[in-house]
């Protein structure tokens, strides 16, 4: 019977992952994990490497895994179905029945992925999903509880902030719709200090930043998967926005080990970012990608840089987790992106060309009752920022995804008013690529494509 467990280029990603969380293993031995989220990017190494430790060492573990459709798992991963120590749990996160069996760790890595129609159900499967995974550990008697949070929790990285340590108390602005994402994984947090203060239960809360690695889909949002994408099939490689957003990237092999330790050894009640300190810029990642995977391809820059616009940051600190458990960035970035680009060239139909993503958008982007306020008699001139706004579409902007604003100024008047619409969106620190003149001028515009502002702000929170 042949069992391939192996995500990487090669075999060495999970021999290296049993060797970085040797200790955290053997926990596990004799003990039954149960995983939500398994079925995605980090659930897949999750299981992959615990599978494989159970083999090589002889553990004796079992893992459970919760899913809404195990069949479809399966036929995405066959290798999975001939191991006996998986098994799977049907049901939704928010409401699923507990499973019968008792469970010594559980692991919380489910997150629903956005849907900007329904922004209520979203949050409501961050935050009663973790509650019920919760209510299941303190059901089961687990031992150990992981959650995967995110980054996003912090809010905006200030720029006099290097990296974000886990001590900053920054949070996301509650009033702006696109804090979602963030408000949603800050009050799951919460819920596990609750049930380790009221109930006793060992909860430890993993911050994850941006990773790299074999299963990252090269189709969504992720800069360093399109990227990837670019230099494998396209002419050149594409950077949507002005390539100035400072971002890291941890392999996930490594990403991979540092849960299993935290899992069984981080402290209770406590907080540990996961990814990478080594800063680069969009641009200097779009370099990289082209210097180490396609010899030197072309890079075509789409955005602009705007003087005096406050630059995106999202890089952790990450000493607490280096001091406590010798943690470490183990892969460099030339090395993990050779590996996910041998794991994609090894499973095509994982990669999408660049026309055929959909993810990156065009958005056509009115100004003022959008970015600047209305005026009493079209003198735009005294129109000021509708910051919030203006935050959401840079969100867009710093993701790739292409902004044209559009206006109606001057078109009953006659009146040029671009030389005062480009220095107001200079001054605002606005990020887009064109401005156009010209808009009809009217009470009422119908389109079948128009958005809400409510959409506008929850389509921001993806690119957090």
């Amino acid at each position: 019977m042949r069992i391939d467990y192996t995500l990487g280029s090669d075999s060495n990603d999970l021999e290296n992952i049993t060797r970085w969380a040797r200790e955290s293993f053997e926990d596990l031995r004799g003990g039954r994990v149960f995983l939500t989220g398994g079925t995605g990017f980090f659930g897949k190494w999750l299981l992959s490497s615990l599978l494989y430790a159970n083999k090589k060492f002889s553990l004796g573990a079992e893992v459970v895994v919760l899913t809404r459709d195990p069949e479809g798992f399966l036929k995405n991963a066959p290798w999975f179905a001939e191991d006996p120590a998986l098994k799977f749990h049907l049901g939704d996160v928010r409401w699923f029945e507990f499973p019968s069996e008792k469970c010594t760790h559980v692991i919380h890595a489910a997150t629903s992925t956005i849907d900007v129609g329904q922004p209520f159900q979203w949050l409501d499967t961050i935050v009663s999903g973790t509650r019920r995974t919760l209510e299941f550990a303190r059901n089961t008697g687990a031992r150990r509880f992981l959650f995967l949070s995110s980054g996003a929790v912090y809010g905006e990285q200030p720029e006099t902030c290097q990296t974000l340590p886990e001590e900053y108390v920054g949070a996301p602005n509650p009033l702006e719709a696109h804090s979602l994402y963030g408000e949603g994984k800050r009050m799951a947090e919460h819920l596990c200090c609750l049930y380790h203060a009221q109930f006793g239960l060992q909860t430890t809360i993993a911050r994850c930043f941006a990773f790299v690695g074999p299963g990252l889909p090269l189709d969504a949002h992720f800069a360093i998967g399109n990227f990837i994408r670019d230099a494998l099939y396209a002419d050149h490689i594409q950077v949507r926005g002005d390539g100035s957003p400072l971002r890291s990237y941890l392999y996930a092999a490594d990403a991979t080990a540092w849960l299993w330790t935290l899992l069984t050894k981080g402290a209770s009640g406590r907080a540990y970012n996961v990814g990478s300190d080594q800063a680069l810029s969009i641009v200097e990642l779009a370099q990289q990608v082209s210097d180490v995977l396609s010899l030197g391809k072309a890079i075509k820059i789409l955005g602009k840089t705007i003087p005096g616009a406050k630059r995106s940051r999202y890089v952790p600190n990450v000493q607490r987790a280096r001091v406590e458990f010798g943690l470490d960035v183990w892969t460099n970035i030339e090395t993990a992106l050779r590996k996910t680009r041998d794991w994609n060239q090894s499973h095509p139909k994982s990669v999408l060309p660049r026309s055929s993503v959909r993810s990156l958008k065009t958005f056509i982007v009115d100004v003022d009752g959008v970015v600047a306020s209305p005026t009493q008699n079209m003198d735009y001139s005294q129109a000021q920022p509708l910051r919030t706004n203006i935050e959401a579409i840079n969100r867009l902007y710093d993701a790739g995804h292409k902004i044209q604003m559009f206006t109606a100024r001057g078109t009953m008047t006659g009146i040029d008013w671009r030389a005062i619409t480009e220095q107001q969106f200079q001054d605002w620190g606005l990020k887009y690529h064109s401005l156009h003149f010209g808009k009809p001028a009217g009470d009422y515009y119908i389109d079948d494509r128009m958005l809400s502002m409510e959409t506008l702000h929850a389509l921001a929170s993806e690119c957090i």
